[in-house]
This record gives C-alpha cells, sequence and structure tokens, in this order.
C-alpha cells in the first residue's frame, strides 16, 4: 500500500469519549426521554435506558471528549525520525479550543491530513459535533460542507484496511496484533474509560491510554506502507 502522503503532512489523533454526567438520574426529564428514544434498538427490551447509559459516550449528543491525543512526525526522512505526541485533557471547551488552534495555526495546508482509526465514522465527526454544540467555529480540516469525497482531507487506518469492504470492522487491538505492533491496549479499554473518569478520576490513566492508541495509528500506517516501526527512542511525549 503506498498513501503517496508526506508523512510529516499527517496529523494523528485519537479521542476518549464519556457520558456527559456520570448518572443517568442527572440527566433532565426531557435528556432522559431523548436518550430513550436514541438507543430503544440498540436496548430492544433488554436493558433500560438508566442501565445503557453507561454506554452513552458513544454519542457526541449525550457524550463529551475528555482527551484528544496527536501525534506527528518530524525528520521523517532521516536517521533522527521523531514521532511527537501530546495532548489536550480536562475541561471539554479547552481541550476542542486548543485542538482547534493547533490545527488552525499548524494543520492548516491543503496537504495537511488527520488520521484516526475509525476516525471517519468516529473521532472526528465526534470533534465537530462538539464543537457546534459548544458554539466553536469549525476550524478547515472538520468542516467538510460543500467538499467532494477526494477533497476531504482525512485518512482512516480501519477503512484503508477494508480495501473496499464495507462490512468489515477490524478493532485497533486486533490490527496491531495480527501485524506485529505492540498492543496499545495493555491497560484499560474503551469501555473502562468512563469509570476511570468518573470513579477512579484517574486522568493521567486515560491521557496515557489514549497516547498509546495515537502511536498505534502512526504505526499502522507505517506498517501499511511497509516502512520501520517506531522505537520508543523514536517517540517523545511533549
Amino acid at each position: 500500500m503506498n498513501t503517496k502522503i508526506n508523512f510529516e503532512n499527517i496529523l494523528f489523533l485519537d479521542i476518549e469519549t464519556v457520558p456527559e454526567v456520570e448518572f443517568f438520574s442527572d440527566l433532565n426529564e426531557e435528556k432522559q426521554e431523548l436518550f430513550a428514544l436514541k438507543t430503544q434498538y440498540q436496548r430492544k427490551d433488554e436493558l433500560s435506558p438508566e442501565e445503557f447509559y453507561e454506554r452513552a459516550g458513544i454519542w457526541a449528543e449525550f457524550g463529551k471528549i475528555v482527551c484528544i491525543s496527536v501525534g506527528y512526525f518530524t525528520n521523517f526522512n532521516s536517521s533522527s525520525r521523531m514521532f511527537r505526541v501530546t495532548s489536550f485533557f480536562g475541561d471539554e471547551v479547552k481541550i476542542l479550543e486548543d485542538f482547534k488552534d493547533l490545527l488552525n495555526n499548524h494543520f492548516n495546508k491543503p496537504a495537511h491530513v488527520l488520521c484516526a482509526h475509525n476516525g471517519k465514522e468516529f473521532d472526528f465527526p465526534y470533534i465537530a459535533r462538539r464543537m457546534i454544540i459548544h458554539q466553536i467555529q469549525l476550524p478547515v480540516k472538520l468542516n467538510l460542507f460543500g467538499k467532494k469525497p477526494w477533497e476531504i482531507p482525512h485518512l482512516d487506518t480501519m477503512e484503508l484496511w477494508k480495501f473496499g469492504d464495507y462490512k468489515h470492522f477490524t478493532s485497533l487491538k486486533l490490527l496491531t496484533s495480527i501485524l506485529g505492533i505492540p498492543s496499545p491496549k495493555d491497560d484499560i479499554s474503551g469501555a473502562q474509560v468512563s469509570e476511570v473518569y468518573y470513579k477512579e478520576k484517574n486522568m493521567d490513566r486515560i491521557v496515557t491510554y489514549c497516547e498509546k492508541d495515537t502511536i498505534a495509528v502512526a504505526q499502522l500506517l507505517l506498517r501499511f506502507n511497509n516502512l520501520p516501526l517506531l522505537e520508543e527512542l523514536n517517540i517523545i511525549h511533549i
């Protein structure tokens, strides 16, 4: 696979999300009813909306972003190739504002692209929706209105792995395993982020998890292109 993209023009990213409030009972009555309607087909008759609420973080309408981790290459074609990783976390509005500033100030050229695993179905639209909810102007890289498919500056490693098979879903954990990439899922899983956030209140653990996923996405794209994988000494956390 040859993506024909300069790796230094790619911003790799991953997001972590949780339900917007800890308990279903914390939602107002209207929001509870709307959540029940939104999830009725997923729940069927097996679970009540309250029992199902722990999964609310997967929807931008009922969740919030608690961390965005990003990574980018420098000196890609030299022996001093490095991958720099940083994270935005804490208050969601500040996370989104800081991420928007990063895109507007440093990844605003036509050649720049965003890359995530399942990013087109989850990360990119989730960020955009939360920005709109908070009345934050969308950066160019997330404003897709009027763009033709080939003009959208997004790469999705899951989509690349599909090779046109739209029924196929492959997790990041599975892909890293079969491709011989160190697994990022050695501590918590996405399903545990809400518990770590609300009950443990351990933001550092979530940031570490998010950054590992971001690194794994970069490793996937390297592997897809038969390029050497990153070693620990090539990764800088800033």
